[in-house]
């Protein structure tokens, strides 16, 4: 699946992890000491088609990081991260497996077991050292974007502040 390089994508924010909504975009930040890339997986509202790929374009101090204009708080998302497969040096990375941002603040869908959601073949002569190349998106619950803005207190004229 390819998608085309989202406009006005920014370096973006390391220190507050996770997904963080400003008014007008989100920065993403994801720590990993391993990984070579991660990519934002975007979905439409019910979560079963993805709709956009972006990479974050930055890396400071083992978390990777951008901002994303135009996103709003209830876009559904997930992570795909990309590095080694390297199972005898503790290293899963398989970007066909969407992952959950452990900083979320809410989830839209539940966990539907299938072979699928593992990162190796099951069955395969090689165990758990194989590689699955399914992708586990349809399975899995995607992430929410909240809004850490509190909305404004509506006052009337005759209200004294």
């Amino acid at each position: 699946m390819s998608f085309p390089r989202r406009q006005g994508l920014r370096e973006g924010n390391p220190v507050e992890r996770g997904a963080t909504y400003d008014g007008s975009g989100v920065n993403f930040a994801v720590f990993s000491a391993n990984a070579k890339a991660v990519d934002i997986c975007l979905f439409d509202k019910d979560g079963k088609t993805e709709t956009d790929r972006i990479r974050l374009p930055e890396y400071t101090d083992q978390v990777f990081h951008g901002w994303i204009p135009d996103l709003h708080p209830g876009q559904l998302y997930g992570l795909r991260v990309h590095g080694p497969y390297e199972p005898d040096a503790g290293h899963r990375f398989n970007p066909n497996k969407l992952l959950l941002d452990p900083y979320a603040k809410g989830h839209s869908g539940s966990l539907q077991w299938d072979p699928a959601l593992f990162g190796y073949q099951l069955g395969h002569p090689d165990l758990d050292l194989s590689f699955d190349e399914r992708d586990s998106a349809p399975f899995i619950p995607k992430c929410i974007i909240s809004n850490p803005i509190p909305p404004q207190k509506q006052t009337s004229e005759n209200t004294m502040v």
